[in-house]
């Protein structure tokens, strides 16, 4: 605008001409600064407030400035429990299967009709009960029969008997002969007397076949054959089978160098054996262990146990798979870990031990016996002294930790035979 104004006056214009057009040019530019100014003002004011409000809430509300010198350390949390000095029992472990200690198919002995069936499927039987009876007629008849020529018989000898005599009272009227032929037919009527008794008691048993009887206690199963059925002593599927479950059997097996500890332990005295439900923890019943088999088995290298179990309430079942504990001794004074403080390494097992200012260090171990629950050591750590049971994956030597203890669960006492 100074240029143009600057134009106008170099191209001689009069005086009163610029300075009217100087006045024009200034007038439009004071009115456009004063609306710009009344325009920005508000924005300022807000801008100037926001500023002042966020002073004061840096103010008030700041993070506190960090410590001066190094942070200390932070302790891991982890589960721990001491280790114990108690005497473990010595327990192989096996896994086994129960078996009736007898087992019976109840057959016919004679032919005949099934007249009775005297037990119930499932039934507990004793014994000497009645379990069927089958039509004795015919048997009782073949028993009056021999009687009856018993009696013939007897009845026979005595007249030949009495004749005998007649001939010894005539002396030398009767000739030798006639008295050696009385003699010879007292002697067979007395032969055929002793056959009728033989007969008798033949006809008796047959008789005595008609009941059938249990011959032995224990438990019935399913009948095989109903009544009025015509049974034959050849019969194979028999009437029913008797399982005797007082007491009852277990057999097992185990590896085969372990066949020298156990024999001694046969040698000290009765072996306990107990029999486990399949979480190998809720004991079933307890027995005792009655023969180790007389050969190794060599296809498998293991040796067959079997063991008796008194089974008063019933619990164990023929058929049924159980785990089987034998003890074949005690560990006395041993120093036991829980399981799951034992850690395996490189070279060898090892454990974290707590050390009295709560870090730890790792310590190989020597274990002995072993189970899901406990360890045996032989060497590394001594009773009273503190493991870590968990929260191992955190720790390296010198790591300080935070205790929670560990439940101090109970520890079956008992060896893992297949390790």
């Amino acid at each position: 605008m100074r240029d143009a104004m600057a134009a106008g006056e170099r191209a001689g214009d009069f005086p009163e001409d610029i300075v009217a057009r100087r006045a024009s040019a200034e007038q439009p530019r004071s009115s456009r600064s004063v609306r710009k100014r009344r325009r920005f003002s508000p924005w300022l004011l807000l801008i100037l407030a926001l500023a002042i409000a966020g002073g004061v809430y840096w103010v008030r509300f700041r993070p506190a400035p960090p410590p001066s010198g190094p942070a200390a350390p932070v302790a891991v949390p982890v589960t721990a429990e001491a280790a114990k000095s108690q005497d473990v029992p010595v327990r192989l472990a096996a896994i086994g299967s129960i078996q009736a200690a007898n087992t019976v198919v109840v057959r016919s002995r004679v032919d005949g009709e099934l007249q009775k069936v005297a037990f119930h499927e499932g039934q507990m039987v004793k014994e000497g009960d009645l379990l069927a009876q089958i039509d004795p007629r015919p048997f009782q008849a073949a028993l009056d029969q021999a009687v009856a020529k018993k009696q013939q018989d007897t009845a026979q000898r005595a007249n030949a008997q009495r004749d005998l005599v007649r001939y010894n009272q005539l002396g030398a009227y009767a000739t030798g002969q006639q008295r050696d032929t009385q003699v010879a037919l007292v002697d067979q009527l007395t032969a055929q007397i002793a056959g009728d008794e033989a007969a008798i008691e033949n006809a008796q048993t047959q008789l005595s076949y008609t009941r059938i009887t249990a011959p032995l206690s224990g438990r019935t199963g399913f009948r095989l054959v109903d009544q009025g059925n015509i049974v034959h002593a050849s019969d194979q599927n028999g009437l029913v089978t008797i399982a005797q479950l007082q007491p009852i059997a277990g057999i097992f097996t185990l590896p085969e160098r372990y066949l020298g500890q156990i024999q001694n332990a046969m040698k000290a005295g009765p072996v306990k054996v107990w029999a486990l439900q399949q979480d190998a923890k809720t004991e079933v019943a307890q027995g005792t262990l009655a023969l180790i088999d007389n050969s190794v088995d060599p296809t498998t290298g293991t040796i067959r146990g079997k063991a008796i179990f008194p089974n008063e309430d019933n619990k164990l079942w023929p058929g049924e798979f159980v785990n089987v504990r034998v003890q074949t001794g005690i560990t006395k004074d041993a120093t036991t870990i829980p399981a799951t403080a034992v850690l395996h390494g490189q070279d060898d097992l090892y454990a974290y031990v707590v050390k009295p200012d709560n870090k730890v260090e790792s310590r190989p171990l020597k274990t002995g016996y072993s189970t899901e629950e406990f360890y045996v050591v032989t060497d590394g750590i001594k009773p009273g002294e503190t493991v870590v049971t968990g929260g191992q994956y955190r720790l390296t030597n010198g790591t300080l930790v935070a205790i929670n203890k560990g439940d101090d669960g109970g520890q079956p006492p008992e060896q893992q035979a297949t390790k």
